[in-house]
């Protein structure tokens, strides 16, 4: 091949690449629609018959509303130590939900709010309080600035529920039906009682494509 032609088809493949690039610049290649932030208490653009973000606001401040309004957990002179998490919230519902959303935001909106009127037991942090207590004891470290117990905090009451639901489809429309039904009750931890119970229920109907995770 002749260096002339040589040059002149390097030429033309530089020129052929930068038209493709410059094509390629105005290209939108994005899929799907812009990501943007929605209040969690409302209803978002993606909605099924499932528990969702809003039930979740809506279910937990009801109950938060409820427990404060108890004397016996709210009204006492020493405040009650309470534990509040999922080991004993069970869901026997069709709905795919995250006990642990509940019962956190639950307790994290209760212990604000009740201002010293509730003490709330970290069970779940016990094996964590435990390690920092043997290395207090051992002589590891000293003993902090706040006071040595003979042992880690009881509890007086503790959260217990169930998460149930009943499905309808019609079969002529695809339309489905949930009706879902979610408990709360607070147990005496010495003697089983039921000092407190809160239910909260809603029915949702609508062509149901929502893939919940």
């Amino acid at each position: 091949m002749k260096m002339g032609t040589t040059k002149a088809l390097f030429a033309g493949m530089a020129a052929a690449s930068l038209l493709l690039v410059g094509c390629a610049g105005q290209i939108d290649n994005t899929r799907g629609k812009a990501t943007v932030y929605e209040d969690a208490s409302t209803t978002g653009r993606v909605g099924g018959v499932g528990i969702e973000s809003q039930d979740i606001v809506a279910i937990t401040d009801q109950m938060m509303r409820d427990m404060l309004a108890n004397r016996m957990l709210a009204g006492r002179d020493i405040p009650p130590r309470i534990i509040i998490d999922n080991e004993y919230m069970r869901n026997e519902s069709s709905s795919v939900v995250n006990t642990n959303m509940l019962t956190d935001r639950l307790r994290i909106e209760l212990n604000r709010a009740s201002n010293g009127r509730m003490i709330f037991v970290g069970r779940e942090y016990a094996g964590m309080v435990q390690q920092e207590r043997d290395l207090k004891r051992d002589g590891a470290v000293d003993g902090g600035t706040i006071r040595s117990t003979v042992a880690q905090a009881g509890a007086d009451y503790r959260l217990a529920g169930r998460i149930t639901s009943l499905d309808a489809s019609d079969r002529s429309d695809g339309t489905q039906s949930r009706y879902s039904q979610i408990s709360f009750e607070m147990v005496d931890m010495e003697l089983g009682t039921i000092v407190w119970s809160g239910l909260y229920e809603m029915r949702k109907a609508g062509r149901d494509d929502v893939v919940y995770r």
